[in-house]
This record gives C-alpha cells, structure tokens and sequence, in this order.
C-alpha cells in the first residue's frame, strides 16, 4: 500500500500557537489568584446589548439565511465606506469596499489577489504569525523589514529598501502593530507608500487595531487622500474587536472597484460570501454605537496606563514598545527563550503571554502581552505576580 501525502507546505508549519500557550495555564494551581489571560487578543469587555438585539434578529431574519452578494451587504459596505470617509477625509465609495470573513481572510485574499506563488511579499520583523503561515501555505516567500527596539519596532524606509529583493510584489505592514503594539507614524506611512509607488508595489495595511489609537490622534495616515492610491494600496480592517464580536468573523477590505472584482473571485471559492447575519447587525452598529466605541478606547487606555505602571521599574523587565491591544516586553532571563519563560508565567504565576520568538526567531528576550483582554485592576496584579518570578 502506497500512503498518501499531505501537502509540506502546510505539513512544515508548527501548530497554531494559540492552544499551544494556553494549555499552559491548565497546569496553573490558582494559588496566586485567577489565571490573567493576555494571550489571544480578545475584548476585554461585552458587546453593547443592542449589538446583541440586532445579531438576533438578524439570525431569526429568513433574509440572512440564503446567500448573500460576495462582495458583501451593500448596507454594509455603504456603511463602512462612510465610517472610512469621514475617519479619513477621503472619497471612500462602497464599491470600494469588500466584506470578508474576518481580516485574516481579508489578508489572505490581498496577497492571492497581487502575489503568486514564488513571487515575495515582504512583512515587518517581527511579524503576525497567520501572515506568515498564510504565506507560506500558499508558496509566497516572505522577505523581512528590520524592525528594532531602538526605533520602537517602527519600520523606517532604509530598512525597507535594504529589504527589497526581485520578485517582490508587496509590502505587508499592521499597525498598530502586532506583536509590538507599535504605531506606526503617518508621516512614516507615506514615506513607505512613496516607495510603493516609485517602484510598483502594493502596501497591504492591517488596521485591525486602529480605532484604539488615542482620542486626540486624528487620521490614522493620509494614504486614502493621495491621488491615485487605488493603484498601490489595500487596507485592511476587523470589526471583531471594536464591536466585541470575534466569533463572528467579520472584516472588510479597502481597495480599487478593480482589485474589488478580482478578490471576489477569491471569496466565491472560500466562502461565497462572509456571515450575512453579522453583516447586517454591523451595518446597524457602525453609525449608531460611535459614542460606545470612543468610550472603550478610553478603557482601553486606561489599562495601558495600568500595565506602564507595573512595568515601571519592575527587576530588570522593560516595556519595549505598546500602544492599541499590545504590549512587546523584554523580559530579564538572558539565558532562558521566550517560551520558556512564557510557559513558566503560565504554570507559576498564572499568567498566559505569547513568547517573542512565536513572532520571529530573533526575538526570544520578549514576550507579548493582551493587555486589552484584562481590566486595569487585574492589570495590577501582574505586578505581585512577576516581582517573584525565578527561573
């Protein structure tokens, strides 16, 4: 009997690391108090309740339970287009506009649709996991952008050109940024983008996290605002996290009617079309919950400024970089990795974080931590918790 094979391109990767970490915490004895969760970013927080009303009724609507157009609701993506125009000060219309299930799908139509396999996408180092894994389950290669602590993990054009290589056809950057929570400047954004255009690629930019940027931020960049942006860029976005909804999968994509018709080619041999029910709460919430939104960005802040106070001075740990959901902290055991360190958090302290070299392999010294997922309270208590921590 001949076995069958399984495709290496998918047999090579490591398991999702998520389960990984917190299977750790199942061997934590709870003396030091309950497990603190800052390992899969999740809202720390519950959906408003009329978020709530609206999903139901739209899951008991007979509407929702055929299929749906694949580009998306066109309540929706009018919807969304509006949010995006006034967000940006641009001309945003919902044929620009494509509804995925989930940003993690929306990435993986982006890269389908401007890169094949063999060409290169380059990403920032260190890197989101499922970008990484979704590009090497499809045969794209992935080329590096240098990001360090010096810079606060922020991308700077030398480091991009230096990572320039023949076949690349795309850059993929997320910010704010996961693992680091670094937010990458508008004028830094540009500066990338002008690159794109000078010699022919697209940007593809993850906002999953952008509406936890401070109040008095303004525009997350002015790309949308440049002529012609419709030939070098793709946006990204997740409604999971500002309307509490993750398991609903449900993200959108912004791009040219052009690069929209192609991606729908993509979706109608993925998915058809993403969750209508959802589709149909958010198209609701986008405009009517704009007051609750602001008001959890503050509680978002809040729970950072309770994480920079544990970290203050805290037996040689320093936060390296944080901002929107994430923190990227260096931890002090030299010569112990990531994941020992983050295993042993997880088994004696009760606390669940994903080790830095999940991100990359150069950066072992760090840990990421989901501050979003926990109070500012319970933030507090890590203190008391990590003070002690031996290896």
């Amino acid at each position: 009997m001949t076995v069958a094979l399984l495709n290496p391109l998918v047999t090579r990767l490591s398991p999702p690391p998520i389960p990984a970490v917190q299977a750790w915490g199942k061997s934590y004895d709870g003396s030091l108090g309950p497990l603190i969760d800052l390992s899969q970013a999740v809202p720390g927080y519950p959906p408003h309740p009329d978020m709530l009303r609206w999903l139901g009724e739209a899951a008991s609507s007979l509407t929702y339970t055929n299929y749906g157009a694949i580009e998306g609701e066109a309540a929706l993506r009018e919807a969304y287009a509006a949010h995006v125009s006034e967000l940006y000060g641009a001309e945003i219309a919902g044929g620009n506009i494509h509804i995925t299930s989930g940003c993690n799908q929306a990435f993986i139509c982006a890269v389908m649709a401007v890169a094949a396999a063999g060409d290169t996408v380059l990403m920032s180092n260190p890197f989101y996991f499922n970008h990484e894994t979704t590009l090497s389950m499809l045969g794209i290669k992935t080329g590096f952008i240098v990001c360090d602590s010096a810079n606060g993990f922020v991308p700077t054009v030398n480091a991009v050109e230096r990572a320039l290589t023949p076949g690349v056809r795309a850059i993929a950057l997320v910010t704010p940024n996961n693992p680091t929570g670094a937010v990458y400047p508008p004028a830094q954004l540009k500066a990338i983008f002008d690159v794109c255009r000078k010699i022919g690629l697209w940007l593809i930019l993850d906002e999953t996290y952008r509406d936890f940027l401070p109040n008095d931020f303004g525009a997350p960049h002015g790309l949308l605002r440049e002529e012609g942006w419709q030939e070098n860029l793709i946006q990204l976005y997740s409604f999971s996290k500002s309307f509490c909804i993750p398991g609903h999968r449900l993200g959108a994509l912004t791009a040219s009617e052009n690069v929209v018709e192609e991606i729908a080619k993509i979706m109608d041999n993925l998915q058809i079309c993403a969750p209508r029910a959802a589709q149909g709460a958010v198209a609701r919430a986008l405009p009517a919950l704009v007051q609750w939104r602001a008001g959890n960005r503050l509680e978002i802040e809040a729970r950072a400024r309770a994480l920079s106070e544990v970290m203050t001075d805290l037996d040689g740990w320093k936060l390296e970089a944080m901002g929107a959901y994430f923190a990227f902290i260096r931890h002090p055991f030299e010569d112990r990795s990531s994941t020992e360190v983050a295993e042993h958090l997880a088994k004696k302290a009760g606390i669940l974080s994903i080790p830095g070299e999940y991100f990359g392999a150069k950066h072992s010294q760090f840990l990421r931590f989901a501050f979003a997922n926990a109070d500012a309270e319970t933030i507090r208590q890590l203190r008391g918790r990590m003070v002690d921590i031996s290896l």
